[in-house]
């Protein structure tokens, strides 16, 4: 079985090197929407897949750390990286260009990172990352499985290469949540949600 939960978030980047002059060359922004698709042949003792209000923690928060901040590539221009960094509080720098497609790789890798380090407590048995979708309009999305995630063709991501600002950082409720997740330490949900 597999279930779907909708996140939504505003975030700014330029694509460099894409065909579109204004993608590549001018900052921008979109209206995302990430879709999350976990499955399992197993229903919890609620008979759930996974209760959707766990999904309000780590995977929310992280998702939701794009939000009104501005994406960088580490590749692109130091200055400009510079500049955003001194003028813009919130802001994420991926080892991979800020587009759809990637952005569904990175939020795969990140995803199924908290899935493996998640301490399930309600009869949760073999709870998988299924694909992960990224709208960037009402019209185009990216979407990202297992074996797109992984696929060092596309550019690797190692969870130690994405950067997020202090200030996002403060926002977690978790502090310590991405380095948690970098030392695959377990996470542990509330008792109640």
């Amino acid at each position: 079985m597999i279930i779907r939960k909708l996140y939504k978030f505003e975030n700014a980047h330029i694509v460099r090197e894409c065909t579109s002059r204004r993608c590549s060359r001018s900052l921008h922004g979109h209206s995302y929407k990430v879709e999350v698709k976990l499955s399992s042949n197993f229903l919890d003792n609620a008979q759930m897949v996974y209760d959707f209000g766990l999904m309000k923690l780590s995977i929310k928060e992280l998702i939701d750390s794009f939000d009104h901040a501005v994406t960088l590539w580490r590749e692109d221009d130091r200055e400009y990286r510079e500049f955003i960094k001194k003028f813009s509080e919130r802001w994420i720098e991926l080892p991979v260009n800020p587009s759809a497609e990637q952005f569904s790789r990175v939020f795969f890798v990140m995803i199924d990172r908290v899935l493996e380090c998640m301490e399930f407590r309600n009869g949760e048995r073999e709870v998988k990352l299924y694909s992960i979708v990224v709208h960037e309009t009402d019209t185009g999305y990216a979407e990202c499985f297992r074996e797109d995630a992984y696929n060092k063709n596309m550019g690797e991501i190692k969870l130690e290469e994405i950067k997020f600002s202090n200030r996002i950082k403060e926002e977690w409720s978790d502090k310590r949540l991405f380095e948690k997740l970098l030392k695959k330490e377990k996470i542990t949900p509330p008792s109640e949600v």
